[in-house]
């Protein structure tokens, strides 16, 4: 076996096409995994007019880039071809996914590399161990526009467990709709941030979802936060006063935060683990992050977060999973392998 081996990560699940090419080095179970090449076509301009993705929108943008954004990568990363190739599976939009796993497919077939099928959410949290080395076992917390899930992992290359998720609206999709619901535009999450540096989160005290002592411990809802927004800014107009909205930013950004860390934290202390990574777009938030630190310095556990870039949909963490899932011995996925738009997150790969 070579002393190291290339493999190309493919991302289509949403609205960004992203190529990423890693280096890992097959003697090691752990890794060491290098980054060579990340590259990333985002159609997110042409959904900002209809404030939120558009999934035919999303599967046509993937078309067009999948090639130029896979040309990028290797020439980025130096090499001719890698030596197998990782490709999300599910969960996502089912026309962008079968966009990259058609792709991932036709490169695995005229490259004769092999074909590994992964899980999305798993890249999101594999992709820590770029920046972090080894990862112990931890608590993970992924939280995205389509996504909110707490986790437990135990080793990458094995069944993530799920120990809970969000019953209504995802995070990042709350903050998107409170944005629009404040004139602020598409997506969300950095307007909604930058307009609360300028507020006081403690101006207006918007509830708390699902954190009551009958509520479901590692459960969230952001449903009834936005609609509390809604009600609050109605109520404002309706007597014909100011909307403030940097206050309401600052205000709905601190109760999202708040739910996020508290229960990432009791997990942490549920099950006496003292690592806790955060993945997915949205926390690239800068109050997630600050609380996040703040809670985990106090309770004396370790805070993982990857650069925002890696946050975000990226083709770099489906090619890490993808080398976990290598160095964890599996098999190659068969060319017939189709996508699971509703993919559990405890399927690391097909």
């Amino acid at each position: 076996m070579s002393d190291r081996l290339i493999v190309m990560g493919i991302e289509s699940s949403c609205d960004e096409t992203g190529v990423g090419i890693v280096e890992w080095a097959p003697g090691s179970s752990d890794g060491p995994v290098r980054l060579l090449a990340d590259e990333v076509a985002s159609s997110v301009a042409e959904h900002a007019r209809y404030g939120g993705v558009v999934p035919e929108v999303a599967s046509r943008a993937h078309l067009e880039a999948m090639v130029p954004t896979m040309r990028r990568a290797l020439a980025a990363a130096g090499v001719e071809k890698p030596d197998a190739i990782a490709v999300t599976i599910g969960p996502g939009l089912a026309g962008a996914l079968l966009v990259g796993v058609a792709a991932a497919k036709a490169y695995a077939l005229a490259w004769d590399v092999p074909l590994y099928a992964v899980n999305h959410l798993g890249g999101h949290v594999a992709v820590d161990t770029l920046e972090h080395g080894p990862m112990p076992p931890c608590i993970a917390l992924l939280v995205s526009g389509g996504h909110t899930h707490l986790l437990r992992v135990t080793d990458l290359g094995q069944p993530i467990e799920e120990l809970g998720t969000t019953v209504d609206d995802a995070a990042g999709e709350a903050f998107d709709k409170v944005a629009r619901l404040l004139g602020l535009g598409y997506p969300g999450g950095p307007l909604i941030d930058a307009l609360a540096a300028d507020g006081d989160p403690s101006a207006i005290a918007f509830p708390r979802g699902m954190t009551g002592p009958r509520d479901a411990r590692y459960d969230f809802s952001f449903s009834g936060l936005k609609t509390a927004v809604a009600r609050y800014v109605e109520g404002c107009e309706r007597r014909g006063e100011p909307v403030p909205t940097a206050d309401v930013a600052a205000s709905f950004q601190e109760a999202v935060a708040d739910v996020l860390t508290m229960k990432a934290l009791r997990a942490c202390a549920d099950f006496d683990t003292t690592t806790l990574v955060l993945g997915g777009g949205a926390t690239a938030n800068s109050r997630i992050r600050s609380l996040a630190q703040e809670r985990c310095d106090a309770a004396g556990i370790t805070l993982r977060v990857p650069k925002p870039r890696l946050c975000t949909d990226n083709g770099v963490m489906i090619a890490t999973l993808g080398a976990h899932v290598i160095a964890g011995g599996a098999a190659p996925s068969p060319l017939t392998v189709a996508t699971d738009p509703g993919m559990s997150v405890q399927v690391s790969a097909y």
